[in-house]
């Protein structure tokens, strides 16, 4: 059963579990469990998409239950009203706050995006980061003493493919877990101290304006276990 977050006459909002697809994809055609069929079958009602998590991300994931609310909030997503709050680990000591105004070019799937323009100019791409709270371990991994972790507060103001896993890298402070654009070192170093092989990213809350009342929606969603015990196993609060 998912975790539903918010549920009423015209939306339902779950906590997405790291690992789950959103929908059927190419990206694997043997997976059997997705999030929108999954909720539609636990509320017994057809839902429409109106964002995306990535597969590996958990966190607040927003269904519409009709195609006319799917696109009254799809426009808000596209016109940047939307608030997205991210928590993510990543590698290193990261200073307190800051903004990374970085343009990305657009990142192509071989299966998923076939037919997209491989020449199309980077596009703005803005991410404000806050540190939360810093962790040093007395493990050596790669050419550093010491392993070093920081929880993060994520927040988008552009909606670019992987945007936040790449100007985490850009900025040299890896998301854990990113078995793209991240540390192999560190990554091997959580999955076998920590036994944790997901990304350490979560959607964390998403503040929006409900499409018929107008009243702000703010959804929070917790942190799954895995996410969850490797912080606490590491020392944070």
């Amino acid at each position: 059963m998912l975790d539903i977050l918010y549920h009423d006459d015209h939306l339902v909002a779950i906590n997405k579990p790291s690992g789950l697809l959103v929908h059927r994809s190419l990206i694997d055609a043997r997976a059997q469990d997705f999030a929108l069929q999954l909720t539609r079958d636990q509320i017994g009602q057809r839902v429409y998409p109106v964002h995306r998590l990535d597969r590996p991300t958990s966190g607040v994931l927003l269904f519409a239950l009709s195609s006319e609310i799917a696109r009254r909030l799809s426009e808000q997503f596209i016109d940047r009203q939307v608030h997205k709050q991210y928590l993510a680990l990543v590698r290193g000591h990261v200073q307190d706050a800051g903004r990374i105004d970085y343009p990305l070019k657009e990142e192509q799937d071989k299966l998923t995006d076939r037919k997209a323009d491989k020449d199309k100019e980077a596009q703005s791409a803005v991410t404000d980061y806050r540190a939360i709270e810093r962790c040093e371990l007395p493990h050596a991994v790669g050419r550093y003493a010491s392993a070093r972790f920081t929880l993060t507060s994520l927040v988008p103001h552009t909606g670019r493919k992987h945007q936040l896993r790449r100007h985490m890298k850009h900025v040299f402070h890896p998301i854990v877990g990113d078995t793209t654009h991240g540390d192999g070192k560190q990554n091997a170093f959580v999955r076998q101290q920590y036994h944790c092989q997901r990304l350490m990213l979560h959607a964390a809350s998403l503040r929006f304006s409900h499409p018929i009342s107008e009243r702000t929606i703010d959804l929070q969603a917790p942190l799954h276990e895995d996410m969850r015990g490797v912080l606490t196993a590491m020392g944070f609060a």
